[in-house]
């Protein structure tokens, strides 16, 4: 239980980190793993949370240093395209973030709302409530 305990919530944190940027890696699977060798839950899913809260917002960030120029030039991204899909990222806004727990458009969703220069906080804000949902919800299966 040491060794859990030492390295288990270091890898958890790192693992779910990672699986909130384009790492294409489970945060679920750690959690899980977690539970099952008799980790507490609160711990456990409050390191599962922070990890993959600041992973978002890293991919937030990402988002946010991203350049229309760059898109068009280097994707070949018409700017048409990019003002469709910057409406539809304004429609649902920061509330977007809510969803960027989901398994690949999440991290998508992340990077869009900085690209498209949504507000930090309230994104922030959702994104924490959103990952800290899921993970609550997969413990829920462990109480």
């Amino acid at each position: 239980m040491e060794a859990l305990q030492e390295w288990g919530y270091i890898g958890l944190f790192i693992g779910s980190f990672l699986a909130a940027t384009v790492v294409p890696f489970s945060s679920d699977i750690l959690l899980i793993g977690m539970l099952l060798a008799g980790a507490p839950v609160a711990p456990t899913v409050a390191t599962a949370t922070a990890g993959n809260w600041l992973g978002g917002l890293t991919s937030y960030y990402v988002g946010y240093l991203g350049k229309w120029k760059w898109i068009e030039k280097w994707f070949r991204v018409k700017r048409e395209t990019l003002e469709k899909q910057k409406s539809r990222i304004d429609k649902c806004g920061p509330l977007l973030a809510l969803m960027t727990w989901l398994p690949i458009v999440g991290d998508l969703f992340a990077i869009a709302l900085g690209f498209y220069r949504q507000p930090f906080v309230k994104s922030a804000v959702y994104m924490l409530i959103g990952k800290a949902a899921r993970f609550v919800i997969w413990s829920l299966f462990f109480i």
